[in-house]
């Protein structure tokens, strides 16, 4: 079985290697513990990342949301607001027009200067984390509370730890697995022990190679992907199976052995939202596949 996503390779890449990119905002607001009393219940929100979009639709907030960054494309409400921002540069003028109350910036993705830049510009950015599985739910635990409606939140963010609790109790059990997780294969870059891809793989039994890196979503050589020698490659990318083609010159890697290449979808592994559940879904019932075709040591020539 292969498992194969709707879009490109382009979607997973996007976030992630901008999160390796960004530079680490240690100012202003945090996600957690410092909310003070300045919430309120008519707030305008302008999003600087396409999954906190997502993340303010998770929230119930969704009708306070008036302006996106590109590449937002999730929801379908979300996507037909007017785009503010890429991921390095804002519009002035069209966040002038919408005259926002507040504005969501990523942590780790949003750069330091951009965030400064609008809080000397007068504006109230909150910077939201999304590193880890949990940061999810606790993101749309904070969103609510700044918008006003922290009850709906709290039981959208209920909902996604319940379910990714279920998947991670299911495979509590299962026989580990070594993996590499394939961002982009050129450059060929993957995720560290930290990265919350990293986890979605711990959940399903499996034990990243790369976990002792300290960037978030290094860059890696291809003679360290050999020598570490993974049982199962996992990528993001569209139909084809194009995403591993540069390892077809190494077929005595054992993910070659025993066919245990997969690819997930990309546009829920992509994204630190609570469509991480369909994309844990996804690996674990890979890494089960592995699991079988190890065991039935299906060697392959």
């Amino acid at each position: 079985m292969k498992k194969a996503c709707s879009a490109g390779i382009w979607v997973a890449a996007l976030s992630i290697i901008l999160t390796a990119c960004g530079q680490k905002i240690n100012s202003g607001a945090e996600v957690a513990g410092n909310l003070g009393t300045d919430a309120v219940t008519d707030v305008r929100v302008v999003t600087l990342a396409p999954h906190l979009a997502e993340l303010m639709f998770a929230a119930q907030a969704g009708d306070h949301l008036v302006g996106i960054s590109a590449y937002t494309d999730y929801p379908a409400a979300a996507a037909k607001l007017p785009i503010v921002s890429d991921a390095f540069i804002v519009d002035q003028e069209q966040l002038m027009l919408l005259r926002p109350d507040m504005l969501l910036a990523w942590k780790n993705g949003t750069p330091a200067h951009v965030v400064d830049q609008l809080r000397e510009a007068g504006y109230r950015v909150e910077v939201i984390q999304t590193d880890g599985l949990d940061d999810v739910a606790t993101a749309i635990e904070t969103i609510g509370q700044l918008t006003g409606s922290p009850e709906p939140a709290r039981v959208s963010a209920g909902h996604y730890r319940q379910k990714m609790k279920a998947l991670a109790d299911r495979y509590s059990e299962a026989v580990p697995l070594e993996v590499f997780y394939q961002i982009s294969s050129r450059p060929l870059y993957t995720v560290n022990g930290v990265h919350y891809i990293s986890e979605l793989i711990a959940l399903c039994g499996g034990r990243n190679i790369f976990d002792d890196l300290d960037e978030l979503a290094p860059m890696v050589d291809v003679e360290a992907v050999i020598s570490r020698n993974p049982e199962v490659m996992l990528a993001a990318e569209d139909s084809t199976q194009a995403a591993f083609d540069v390892w077809d010159r190494w077929p005595g890697l054992a993910a070659n052995q025993y066919g245990n290449r997969f690819l997930v979808p990309a546009a829920e592994i992509g994204r630190a939202t609570p469509r991480l559940v369909v994309a844990g879904v996804a690996v674990c019932e890979a890494l089960a596949e592995a699991r079988r075709n190890r065991q039935a040591g299906n060697v392959r020539d």
